[in-house]
């Protein structure tokens, strides 16, 4: 375990592979001084955790735009405009709060997009009294430790990634009309390992990831199976117990994530903003 300290910015990793804590106050982090250290760490480490810091809207919406370009989101009311994302069950808060049970399994966020968002950056503001935990995986060390052998097979593979995919997860038997406009959002040929800019490879997986390129169905959910089991051990996985106040930002390009079951009725709510992707999938 590393520690490294300076006014007021310490730093602690929380396990050997995944995840740190870094104790700070607001001034510090508002400030933009430490930003670009910031974005080293979460390169290094995946998932930051800044305990029960507890930053209003304003402020996390501020910090945000230390760290790099603040990415808006989509939806009434909310195009262009800077703003926090709630994260709930209650559609009284959020109308579609259902699509968001597709967050209960492990993901990449973006696997739509050419270029997935860099990081997101969430905070405590209620909890569930059991459960609610938020688990995240390191994909770049996951890669790390295949054999070099099969390292070769899976570079040069391609996946198609379906958003439709990931809801069937939580909602096997749709309607025909419910399914469609789930695949209006389309498809994505992906590498199955990103190759980043940094030199430093990943896997991309998770659950959108519908089939890989050229393989036979069952051959292919067999290999998909495998890998996330493989990434999601216990050495490559941090899990966030939360406490209120606490915010957690995640590398969304090294790492993927899943919420662990709740009571949807326990009124937990996490408010989101999130940082522009710089690097398409390569």
């Amino acid at each position: 375990m590393t520690v490294s300290t300076h006014a007021r910015f310490e730093v602690t990793d929380v396990t050997p592979r995944i995840g740190c804590r870094i104790e700070a106050d607001k001034a510090t982090l508002l400030g933009g001084a430490k930003a670009k250290e910031i974005r080293e760490i979460l390169e290094q480490r995946g998932v930051i955790v800044f305990p029960e810091i507890s930053l209003t809207d304003e402020e996390q919406i501020a910090f945000t735009h230390t760290l790099g370009t603040f990415a808006h989101e989509e939806g009434e009311g909310l195009a262009g405009k800077d703003s926090v994302y709630p994260i709930t069950m209650d559609e009284r808060i959020n109308p579609i709060a259902s699509y968001l049970k597709g967050a209960f399994f492990w993901h990449i966020d973006g696997t739509m997009s050419e270029k997935p968002i860099l990081a997101s950056i969430m905070s405590g503001r209620r909890l569930a009294p059991t459960g609610g935990e938020t688990e995240f995986c390191n994909t770049y060390a996951a890669w790390d430790d295949l054999p070099e052998d099969e390292k070769k097979t899976l570079e040069g593979l391609q996946v198609v990634h379906a958003m439709w995919r990931s809801q069937l997860y939580w909602h096997p038997e749709p309607s025909y009309e419910l399914l469609q406009q789930w695949m209006a959002r389309g498809r994505n040929t992906l590498p199955l390992v990103w190759k980043h800019g940094s030199g430093r490879k990943s896997l991309v997986l998770g659950a959108t990831a519908l089939q890989v390129v050229g393989m036979d169905i069952a051959e292919s959910e067999a290999l998909l199976v495998r890998l996330r089991t493989w990434a999601t051990q216990p050495q490559f996985v941090y899990r966030h117990t939360w406490k209120l106040g606490d915010m957690v930002i995640w590398d969304n390009t090294g790492t993927m994530h899943r919420a662990l079951p709740y009571d949807h009725d326990s009124g937990r709510l996490m408010h989101r903003t999130k940082l522009e992707g710089e690097e398409a999938f390569a």
